[in-house]
């Protein structure tokens, strides 16, 4: 991937400097097997049938990837998973070699995951399980306001900044009434994008002078409850997104004689970035084009309420990676709130939306999954673009609003699940069964080819390798090769494949034609997980997720792997990972141990994930838990068990006890047939409504 730097000079503020835990508990060494510091010879390889059933861990020894000479350190594994770039302040790797969490960031204590999820799990809540840190949350809001305290007093601002969280972010009760409560403050509001969420910010934000900003599709009971919402005391503002909107809301304002509070949302030639850069110009979705804002500007006029004009909103994208969009959307709108204020409106307000990126890979680019800019650089910003447009109108500044949801809540939770098996690609077996007298043509060929791989002909060998392959396939179609003699030239094809890519790591450069050669001879671990349900970004868009082991990290990775959920769904997999210069299509991993659980944790999806999954295969919400820090370790503030069985067969209109009815009946016919006796038809009933009350995901055996 490649970026530019930061346009603004400011320098990265405190707050998102990198920091080490300041206190760490003791923990002791996990049991696990060290990693063996020996590779097997390219040459020993034999195919044998896959291993693919769950629960079960390969055994048979197998090729490792190269390894240094050094033993691998935690600084080795913090440089291969990126963490400093990602997660710092709140991730890190202690002694152990596990992750690491600092709700705090800087101000202190840590808490280490494993032996957390360890705990958990004693607590019977079992993986996988998305666990929420309420004191990340309460920094990322300290932060975002501390730097925007900071702009304002760096650029001798005379108004004030009021946040808002968008509840579409993430809609779950103890998340929005913890944000509330840290929000308080600072005056920190709520954003509504629908008729549900305004109802939930309504009930939900008693913060005095804070916000409630009404975005989204109105119809008329939408609008009356926002304008009603005033006589509670709430400054709710109805941002005008469609020009049908300014007609219902005078209407509804005569009704009610009430006036209410109005602002409107521009169409800005400013356009983003990356997946959501059609959010803005002239074709988005919501807002006014510069014609239809002086439309409604006029009808408010004409209605008496203009006075009720105070807010001017605009939106560019979520996720902008780069900073120099921002600089060019807060210069267009700043001459556009001007121009609304000399056309009489009493605006108040600003609303630059959201956008605020999440450095997910850590690179600091302007990357999809990256941003080439800090928290401080967008405060100082928005905060300067608005003075410099006020200053030459002189006009009064306007209060600064964002809606930063994505850079609130991505850091606040973590999922956590466990690895049930795995399948190593073919070519991984120990000998080659030597030619035999009179074998086919084809196999002797890729025999030889096999032999003669070097350092010096891998791209060579291995066109030849895949073109005998190729040829193999088509004589057995016109039966001129057995199945035997099948088996035998793919067995010899795969073991070309993997001592091609053994050597290969010797290469300082590969040739394109054996780059995918990685990801086609990557181990698949089957992960306890729904991507549809706990990671939909990553199925539907492509996101990237900071995605690593969260213990064992003294240890050197030597398996390289995809990863595949449960359900029965070729796109249910993960095989895109973050890395410096490119996505990664594999994810070094560690060799499963028997009887060893092994965790892997997926990071910064905090945003959007929980609402946005879906029951695909009828895999529910997972087991989430809000923790807190404690001087003597950590409390469970709160416990959200994830859906039963009996629950999601409900979403799907089955009743249970009809479902079990319909078991009980079938038993009673087969018993009459003698097909089953009675201990076995109660034994098969029992487990029928032991699972309907349980967890949708596996357990451990």
């Amino acid at each position: 991937m490649t970026g530019f730097a930061a346009s603004s000079t400011e320098p990265q503020e405190l707050t998102e400097q990198a920091t080490q835990p300041l206190s760490q508990p003791t923990v002791s060494q996990p049991t696990v097997a060290q990693p063996s510091t020996q590779t097997s010879s390219p040459s020993m390889a034999q195919p044998v049938a896959l291993s693919t059933s769950l629960k079960s861990h390969p055994s048979a020894p197998e090729p490792q990837l190269p390894t240094n000479a050094e033993a691998w350190t935690i600084e080795d594994s913090e440089e291969l998973y990126r963490i400093q770039g990602w997660g710092e302040p709140y991730f890190s790797i202690n002694a152990a070699g596990h992750v690491v969490v600092s709700p705090k960031g800087m101000r202190g204590g840590s808490l280490d995951l494993f032996d957390l999820v360890n705990s958990l799990q004693q607590r019977n809540l079992e993986l996988p399980l998305l666990i929420r840190f309420s004191d990340i949350l309460e920094d990322r809001i300290e932060r975002l306001n501390g730097c925007f305290a900071k702009a304002i007093a760096r650029y001798s601002y005379p108004g004030v900044y009021k946040g808002v969280f968008p509840v579409k972010c993430n809609q779950q009760r103890h998340l929005v009434e913890t944000l509330v409560k840290y929000g308080k403050p600072y005056q920190f509001g709520l954003e509504a994008g629908s008729k549900p969420e305004l109802l939930i910010a309504l009930a939900s934000l008693n913060t005095p002078g804070a916000l409630v900003i009404c975005n989204g599709y109105k119809d008329r009971e939408y609008i009356e409850t926002a304008i009603l919402a005033q006589k509670l005391g709430k400054t709710a503002i109805i941002v005008l997104e469609q020009l049908e909107e300014v007609a219902c809301v005078i209407e509804a304002s005569h009704r009610l004689g009430i006036k209410p509070i109005v602002g409107v949302r521009a169409k800005l030639s400013a356009k983003g970035i990356g997946r959501w850069g059609t959010s803005a110009g002239d074709r988005a979705k919501f807002g006014l084009t510069i014609p239809e804002v002086l439309t409604a500007v006029e009808q408010l006029r004409e209605a008496g309420l203009l006075e009720s004009l105070q807010l001017l909103h605009f939106h560019i994208g979520s996720q902008i990676s780069a900073i120099s969009v921002l600089k060019e959307a807060f210069r267009e709108a700043g001459q556009i709130y001007v121009e609304l204020s000399r056309l009489g409106a009493p605006m108040r307000y600003i609303d630059v939306g959201g956008g605020l990126g999440v450095d997910y890979d850590g690179s600091k680019t302007n990357f999809h999954a990256s941003k080439n800019y800090n928290m401080q650089n967008y405060a100082n910003d928005v905060v300067a673009a608005m003075k410099d447009a006020c200053t030459q109108a002189n006009i009064p500044v306007p209060t600064i609003v964002s809606e930063s949801g994505r850079a609130i809540a991505s850091h606040q939770s973590v999922l956590v699940f466990d690895v049930l098996g795995s399948s190593d690609a073919p070519g991984m077996e120990d000998v080659i069964t030597p030619l035999q007298e009179g074998e086919h043509l084809i196999i002797r060929n890729l025999f030889e080819t096999y032999e003669s791989i070097s350092l010096d002909n891998l791209q060579e060998t291995y066109n030849d390798a895949t073109q005998f392959k190729e040829e193999a396939v088509s004589l057995f179609g016109f039966g001129y090769l057995s199945l035997p003699e099948r088996a035998r030239a793919e067995r010899l094809y795969w073991s070309c494949c993997h001592k091609i890519q053994t050597l290969m790591h010797q290469l300082e450069f590969v040739p394109e034609e054996l780059e995918d050669l990685e990801k086609i001879m990557a181990s698949i671990y089957y992960i306890n997980l729904s991507v549809f349900q706990s990671a939909p970004d990553s199925w539907a868009i492509d996101q990237l997720f900071p995605i690593m082991p969260i213990h064992r990290l003294t240890e050197e990775p030597t398996k390289r792997a995809t990863l595949a959920d449960l359900t029965c769904d070729s796109d249910g997999k993960i095989d895109q990972f973050i890395d410096l210069r490119d996505v990664k299509s594999v994810l070094e991993l560690h060799q499963l141990q028997p009887e060893q659980p092994y965790y892997l944790g997926m990071f910064l999806n905090g945003a959007y994930q929980e609402i946005m999954g879906n029951l695909h295969n009828l895999f529910g919400d997972t087991n989430a838990v809000h923790i807190q820090l404690t001087p003597k370790g950590f409390t469970i503030e709160h416990v959200v068990k994830g859906d039963t069985m009996k629950e999601v067969l409900g979403y799907v209109q089955y009743d249970s006890e009809d479902l079990i009815e319909s078991i009980r009946q079938q038993t009673e016919v087969a018993m009459e047939d003698g097909k089953i006796s009675l201990q076995e038809s109660q034994m098969l009933l029992q487990h029928y409504e032991r699972c309907l009350s349980g967890y949708t995901y596996l357990s451990s055996l």
